[in-house]
Parts: structure tokens; sequence; C-alpha cells
């Protein structure tokens, strides 16, 4: 391939131009650490045929598997330095758990587990993951200089890839590097000959810890505590350390392969840390708990996702076990007397990575300077119940905003909960219990602080407390009286007429029995007949039918219901399910009032107010608020409906709100976190805001019922902007401060699900009922929630 980028040339080569004299990829090995093999790990060598040294800058290597799937993506490897005239420059990738010789000391390191048999690699001017997938579509990437195919590989220069690669060998150029872009002519099998910028190769004596020679047993020079730094970001990124030492203090057998190390002889710094992951890939570690190690690799900054904070590793490592069997390093406690109250310093909305700790002032800095450090943990409360990923949040600050049930109340975007902790579990003898909130992890809870792109901080515990069941049952709200107004609303989470019986009969079990059979009640995520088989089908008779059925046999009435079934794809959630609002009513205590209107009403007509002489009157019943709106663009249109109780019109409006997906996390690096999301919402809550005004400009003493899934908390700007004017009162309100909550969110006990009545719905009795968000068993992850009005009682001015 052509390649121009030598020092002092700044032009990059078409992909696939002329046959390189320079820069080339030299050899390829994917089968480090398997079976048969010797070397311990995959590599890359780069080679340079050229006259002058080849700056490698903002260069990379990056891997594709052999036949990528739609989900497969380019990994990236970051290079630095050169390659000098007629020289060579390893890249170490992936290790496995096989193999018995290190390779010399690398170059660039990265973690990418290779295939032994059949793969494709390139060289590429940047460090932008490549997006072609296709022989063609590479050889039209300008930024590629190189590209390897091997194996069965689809993307490959020339008329086929280089063959015979295995876990015993290589495919590689000859001496002289020639490459006429034919990578089945370029590139041979035979025994790997991995060789560094130095010109050590495994059996050279130097380099790697596979030369033959006894392994050094003194630490080098840096520790931990030097890695780590005094921001979240190293100081050390990108360099490779030598013979760190430290104690073996957890270890990582799934997802995320690796174990954490800390140094016993801690520095006088609070703000650098002690521990530190040890990242080894796909390979297992062979290292235990309390083994004594010096380890050497690369060190990086892994970042989770785009916005949270990064995790400190040493990448690509060699270890030498030089005891077992020591005593941990002694866990610093986690309490109402350690951690700061204050949660995070502010950046103005931008990153705080390279901000100065102050573990003494802020919650996140604490807890940053903890990172990969032992901690615990004493009679956690669980304040988020255990999920199907196992994991549970605690609270190490027990009194702080506790709610009435064992929870932890999110009350305003300034009080986050600083003693809010993840745990998940390394002890696989020991699974997480199935823990409910309220419950108690008794006695202590140790391990390694881990960060996560969910949740954040997390203790990762080698040592889980005792389970303690302190019996939080769901509740049971009582029945209406004869001459009260029932209405509930209840997210369902994607019922659709293919889920299991079970999942019908829970959630049916919530309205007959836990809600006391409500007279209307509004659902939230009711999908189309199939579900998300997505065939264009919008109805959802064969769902409602199920569901009511299921309500019926569960003891509560024979429902009727109402709705508006949305254009195709068009409403949000997921695709081809077609989510929409739903009205539920006991046509033995209150009647609909359908209004056909004029001309048939479709998914974009909108309903109207009249004014009459017996008050307002909608101009389509079941009707849908303002379709057309780009604020209700890729999502759900309120479903607005007239009922009659006691010959007294009551209106009610279903809502699900625009999703919170897109904000940027609490606990993440950018402070204060952006709520993008919240545009939309607000323009969502404008709409039916002037709906209800609408109302009350027909009558003043009209009777609205607002309520449903609105996605926010009732400190946002979205109840601000639904409720302006007065026009609107937000029940939650009414409740006293600890009973604030419908959901929960990363130990945080917080209110998305609301109910707001217009200013003549004057007597009522209302009731959030805690049947789902406090479980690990859970039928839905919301609750539900009643309002019961009495309807006769409520004045008319």
């Amino acid at each position: 391939m052509g390649a121009v980028g030598a020092l002092g040339l700044t032009a990059i080569p078409a992909a696939f131009a002329a046959p390189s004299a320079t820069a080339v990829i030299a050899e390829v090995y994917g089968g480090g650490g398997n079976s048969g093999a010797t070397l311990v790990r995959d590599f890359v060598e780069l080679g340079n045929a050229g006259s002058a040294a080849y700056d490698l800058s903002g260069y990379s290597v990056q891997y594709l598997p052999g036949s990528p799937s739609a989900s497969s993506q380019w990994q990236v490897t970051a290079l630095s330095g050169s390659v000098a005239p007629g020289g060579r420059y390893l890249v170490a990738e992936g290790a496995g758990s096989g193999g018995t010789t290190a390779l010399p000391t690398a170059d660039a390191t990265g973690s990418v587990a290779m295939s032994a048999t059949s793969g494709t690699l390139a060289l590429v001017a940047g460090t932008t993951a490549l997006t072609c997938k296709t022989a063609a579509d590479c050889a039209a990437a300008p930024n590629i200089v190189d590209l390897v195919g091997y194996g069965s590989a689809l993307v490959r220069e020339g008329g086929g890839p280089a063959t015979g690669a295995s876990n015993t060998a290589s495919v590689a150029r000859t001496a002289s590097l020639a490459d006429t872009d034919d990578n089945a002519t370029d590139l041979a099998s035979g025994t790997p000959s991995p060789v560094n910028s130095a010109g050590e190769s495994p059996d050279s004596g130097d380099g790697g810890d596979g030369g033959g020679g006894e392994e050094p047993t003194e630490p080098g020079a840096l520790r931990v505590h030097d890695i780590q730094g005094t921001t979240r970001l190293s100081p050390l990124t990108g360099q490779t350390v030598t013979r760190v030492p430290g104690i073996v203090t957890g270890v990582r057998t799934s997802g995320s392969k690796g174990y954490w190390i800390q140094d016993p002889q801690a520095d006088s710094d609070p703000r650098t840390g002690e521990g530190v992951f040890v990242y080894t890939g796909s390979a297992n570690p062979t290292v235990a708990v309390g083994d004594s190690v010096l380890v050497t690799g690369k060190v990086t900054e892994y970042y989770p996702s785009s916005t949270s904070q990064s995790v400190t590793e040493i990448t690509g490592p060699t270890a030498t076990v030089l005891s077992g069997g020591n005593a941990l390093p002694e866990a610093v406690t986690l309490d109402a007397s350690t951690v700061p109250d204050a949660y995070v310093p502010t950046a103005g909305g931008g990153s705080i990575d390279a901000l100065p700790l102050e573990p003494a002032v802020y919650a996140l800095d604490f807890y940053e300077a903890l990172e990969g450090s032992r901690v615990q943990a004493s009679d956690p409360r669980v304040v988020g119940a255990t999920t199907e990923y196992d994991e549970v949040w605690v609270t190490v600050k027990p009194e702080e905003s506790p709610t009435v049930r064992g929870g932890t109340l999110y009350s305003a975007y300034n009080q986050p909960n600083t003693g809010r902790m993840k745990v998940m579990s390394l002890d696989t003898a020991n699974a997480l219990p199935k823990a409910n909130v309220g419950d108690e992890l008794s006695g202590t809870t140790s391990g390694p602080l881990d960060y996560a792109s969910f949740g954040g901080y997390t203790l990762q515990a080698t040592q889980l407390g005792t389970y303690v069941d302190n019996g939080l049952k769901a509740e049971k709200t009582r029945r209406q009286k004869g001459d009260e107004l029932a209405v509930a609303t209840y997210n369902v989470e994607n019922l659709d007429a293919l889920d299991s019986q079970e999942k019908f009969d829970r959630l049916a079990e919530g309205v007959a029995v836990s809600l006391s059979s409500p007279d209307i009640v509004t659902l939230e995520e009711i999908q189309d007949d199939n579900g998300a088989t997505n065939d264009g089908t919008v109805t959802s008779e064969a769902t409602l039918t199920r569901f009511t059925d299921a309500i019926r046999t569960a003891g509560g009435p024979r429902y009727q219901w109402r709705y508006v079934a949305p254009e195709n794809n068009q409403d949000g959630g997921e695709p081809g399910g077609n989510i929409r609002q739903v009205f539920l009513f006991n046509p033995k205590r209150v009647s609909f009032t359908d209004r056909t209107g004029a001309d048939p009403a479709t998914p974009t007509t909108a309903t109207g107010v009249v004014k009459t002489r017996k008050g307002a009157q909608l101009t389509y019943s079941p009707g849908r608020i303002n379709p057309t709106s780009d604020a209700w663009g890729s999502s759900r249109k309120p479903l607005v409906g007239e009922f009659v109780f006691h010959g007294e019109q009551v209106f009610v409006i279903a809502n699900h709100f625009g999703s919170k997906g897109g904000d940027q996390p609490l606990h993440g690096r950018y402070q204060e976190p952006t709520r993008s999301s919240e545009t939309k919402r607000q323009e969502q809550a404008a709409e039916v805001n002037a709906f209800v005004k609408s109302l009350l400009k027909a009558d003043k003493n009209v009777k609205a019922v607002v309520l449903g899934d609105l996605n926010d908390f009732e400190f946002s700007q979205t109840m601000t902007a639904l409720t302006d004017g007065k026009a609107l009162k937000p029940l939650i309100s009414t409740l006293p401060a600890a009973e604030r909550y419908t959901y929960v969110y990363d130990g945080n006990s917080q209110t998305l699900d609301h109910i707001l009545t217009s200013p003549a719905v004057t007597h009522f009795d209302y009731d959030v009922v805690h049947i789902n968000a406090e479980f690990a068993d859970q039928a839905s992850d919301h609750d539900p929630q009643i309002v019961r009005i009495d309807v006769g009682r409520c004045r008319r001015n």
C-alpha cells in the first residue's frame, strides 16, 4: 500500500494506493495465550522500509473481525513514537491464559483479543475508529496507511487474505517488507517472531518476562499513588510502568476481567490513591487475593461511556508473584463521618477531570481518591433493590434523606445524596441476595472501589455482610367510597399480547387488588397486538382483551377501554411496539362520553374544547392534544377523554412524556450535568397546560385530572411549565416529604409519575401505592398512584 507519513511530510495516502516503500504492517499474530501457543499474547509488528524515520504520533492500529456483523466495531490501539528506517515497532495486544513466553517490551500496548485464524488489521493515520466493513469501502478510506486481512477475512488487500494463521503461526512479510497490495502474495505463515524497536525478540535475553533469565523481584521506581496522581487523570497516562508493587485485593473473572492491587505503604497525600485496576482483557487473571505482585504494563484512562468519569488502569500487564497469602491493606470506612456532604465540584458544565481532588470537601472527590482501594461499610441499608444485573444499592449514611419505607429520597438537584453506593459481589460462592429497599447487609461489606457508567462508584465486594430481610410489604390502597370517583395511573412497562400470562396476572393484581379496582385507570406503555414485531400493526385490542380478562380473574370489574391508535413507529418506545396511553373504565361506576367529531378522527387529528351552556366539551373524545406539534415528535401524544360520574362531567388527560435518555449522569465528569431531555418535556408540559387553560376558559369550574408518567421530578421546570398560571395542582406535594416518590433509580427514591388536578377539585384523597419500585421482584419498574375525588363536594363558583 502507498504510505506518505515520514517525518516532514503531511499528506496522507489514499488507501490501496501504490505499494508502500515506508511503513507497513510487517507481521500479525492472534494466537497468543491460546492452546498450543508459546507466546502469551497477540501482537502486531510494524516495519519501515524507508530511509527516514516514520512518525506514528496520532496513529493507531485497528482490528476488525474477519466476518464483521452489523454490530462489529473496529477496536483501536493508539500509537506514539516512530519507526526507525529499516526498524520494527511492536504492538502488544490481548493476552490468553496459555503460553509460556512473554513478548519483548512492547512499543505500544492494547488489549484487543484478536482471532488466531481470521481478522483484519489496519495501520491508520488517526485514532478515530474506522467505519468501513467491506474491502471496497476500506479501499476508499483515505486515512488507512496499510491493511492486512488474514485467514478468511472479508476486508483485505488484493485477491485474497494472507493464509495459514493459527494458534502457533503468524502471517508476516519477508525481510524486505515488500508490499504489492495483495495480502495473499505479500504475507506468508510461519513461526511468530515479534521484534520491538530496540531489536529485542523473545529469545534475545532482553525485555519481557520470557527472556530466559531470572524475573526481577525488586519494585520499580513508581508506586500506585504516582500512577493515580492528584486529579482524576493519571499523570502517567500512555506510559509503560515497570514492576509496580501491590497486594492483590480483588479478582474479577467476568465482564471486564482483571484484578485490583493496592500498595500497603501509603503516602501522606489523601488525594493520591493507593489502589488501581489491572485489566487483563479476555484472559482470566492468574493471580489470587493476597498475592504480593510486581506489575508491568501501560497506564490508560478507560471511559465506560462518553459522559462518565474514567477508570485509571494498567493494561497489557505482566505480573510477577512474589508471595501469596499476605494480609490485605486496611479498608477505609465509608460512613457519615468520612463521606463529605457536598457532592461534587462544578466546572460550569465542563469536565472536572483536570480539577485537583478535594476529598475532604466533595464526596465524588473522596470516592475518586479511593478508586481501586479497599473500602468498607458497616450494616449498610438497602436503598435500591437487587437488579437483574446483580447489583444492589445501599446507603452508608442511614440518616441521609430517609423515606418512610427505608429508601433515600431525591428531593432536589442539589441534594443527590452522597451516601449512596452500588454494591456488586466478586465472591462467586456468595451471590448477592434478592434484597428489597429497607433490608440490610449486617456486619461488614468490603472490597475494592470501582467505577461504572451505570451507577458510578461501586463497591466490588470480596466480603458481603449478612443479609437481613426487614420484611418490606407491598401496599394496598383502600377501596373508594360510593360517592368517590377513583382515578389511577399505572405504567405497565411495554405490555403486549405476546407477553407471558404471569406478567398479565401480576399487573392485573396491581389494578384489582393493590389499587382496589379504580373507576378509571390510565395505562402507559400499552403496546400493539404483536409487540416489537415491526410489521405495521397498531391496534391493541388483543393486548387489552388479555389484560382486562386477567383483571376480571383477579377479582376486578369488567373494564371497557378507549384509546387512539398511533401512527406506526411515530410515538417512540420500542421499534414496532407502538406504545400508547389507554383509558380503562368500569361502566358500572362511570360512563365514557364518545365524541367522533364532524370528520373521522385520525392519529393526527387534534381534539379541541368547545364552550356550551353546560360547560366545556371536547370535539373528539377520546382525542389527542395537538398531535402534529413538534413537542410530540417521536413521543406519546396525550390522550383526552370525557367521563360522567354521578351526573358530574370529568375530563381526564393521560400522559407519557419523553424519556430522560441522553441526560448526563449525576456522577459523570461533566458538572453540572446537562439535562438535555428536559427541553422536550417542558414543551410537552406547555402543550398540556395550554389545553387545560382552554378547558378552564370554557368552564372555570371544570374538573380535570392530568396524570401519567411525566418522566420528571416535582421540582423540575417541566412541572413549573405544566402548572403555569395555577392551572393545575400537583398532588405529590400534598404528601409528607418522605412519601414523595414513585420510582427508584441508582438508590434515589424519586417522583416520575404524577397526578395533577384543576382548581375545582378541592376534595380528594391521594395515594402512591408502593408495589414495584422498591422490590427486587417487580411487575413494573413504576409504582401506580390513585386519587379518590368527592365530586359532589368539589366547589362550583
